[in-house]
């Protein structure tokens, strides 16, 4: 093939600037991206200068602009093919307010299986209080939730003074690592195909159940509302959450007939797992505070209405956030 050199450059040259240009562009900028007939162009050029790399494999004598155009092509190459997201700047508020509720709704099954594992337990637990009032001693570990409702509920309305004054800080930092330090756990257990999950989250429905039952059967009733709902709303659906991360680690290491190795289904849920267990952590500090400076109070110093009201608007809140916050076109469509 006899081609006239320098009038294959000057024909050429301005496509290879246009390509180069290109991939500079997105060398910088992150956030670019291309719409279709950006990406027809993008790989139009990059066709063009692969035929004509492959036409100046036999002249010599022009080497640099030889090695000019295999770097081009390569850059080009590696771009299409590329498959790891473009590097960005971190925003906490986009990942919270978005990425965290889309990944929530994209593992929505495992959260659904959580939510029915921790309703049996706290059936289970509602039924033996009813059946066995003696028996929360073996199902409450805690030493204040086994003695007479009664008795505590007269003396929290009835103490002289605030005992959580001076200490509600450490007493909220201390609720935040333990329930944060649980949630980890409930996920890390789905390492064991989700049967560790399984039982965390049936045994902490237990526990809640047999609460509610013992409080609801010695009449108090608001009370139990008032005090579990303002913390308890953000709270138990946190550790539900956690569950869900535990049973998606679960499904990725039982794999269910997926076409993919161990650590291929590993490395595709690591970036769900670490959203949602960062989300139920920032849940979890909220959860901590609102139980240290207002769940602690109760009549008269604080209302069991308003302590309601607060709590179930938490909970219609954090619905709607977790079901709308951040939804795509796609999630949108029928």
């Amino acid at each position: 093939m006899i081609i006239d050199l320098n009038a294959f450059i000057r024909e050429e040259k301005p496509y290879w600037t246009e390509l180069e240009d290109l991939l500079d562009r997105m060398g910088r900028d992150g956030a670019f991206h291309l719409d279709l007939d950006g990406v027809h162009r993008f790989h139009y050029l990059y066709q063009r200068a692969s035929s004509d790399l492959s036409r100046m494999i036999n002249f010599s004598a022009e080497q640099a602009i030889r090695v000019y155009l295999e770097t081009l092509v390569a850059r080009a190459f590696a771009e299409i093919h590329e498959t790891r997201k473009r590097g960005r700047s971190f925003s906490l508020l986009a990942w919270f307010f978005k990425e965290f509720p889309q990944t929530f709704r994209r593992r929505i099954m495992a959260f659904w299986v959580s939510v029915a594992i921790m309703g049996a337990g706290c059936l289970f637990g509602t039924l033996a209080i009813a059946v066995d009032p003696q028996a929360k001693e073996a199902l409450m570990p805690f030493a204040h939730l086994q003695g007479d409702p009664t008795d505590r509920v007269a003396f929290e309305e009835n103490a002289k003074k605030d005992r959580m004054a001076g200490h509600k800080s450490s007493f909220s930092s201390q609720l935040i690592a333990n329930n944060t330090r649980v949630s980890i756990f409930a996920m890390g257990l789905g390492i064991t195909w989700g049967i560790g999950t399984l039982i965390l989250l049936f045994s902490n429905g237990v526990m809640l159940g047999a609460v509610v039952a013992d409080y609801v059967l010695a009449g108090q009733t608001p009370f139990l509302i008032g005090w579990l709902l303002p913390h308890g709303s953000i709270e138990i659906p946190a550790i539900v959450l956690a569950g869900q991360a535990g049973l998606v680690l679960a499904s990725a290491l039982i794999g269910w007939g997926k076409p993919m190795g161990l650590r291929t289904r590993l490395r595709k849920v690591a970036p769900d797992l670490v959203t949602l267990i960062g989300g139920v952590s920032v849940m979890l500090i909220w959860a901590g505070f609102v139980e240290a400076f207002l769940s602690q109070y109760h009549e008269p110093v604080i209302s069991y209405s308003t302590k309601i009201a607060f709590g179930v608007a938490e909970l219609l809140l954090l619905t709607v956030f977790l079901a709308r916050s951040g939804r795509t076109k796609r999630e949108k469509q029928p």
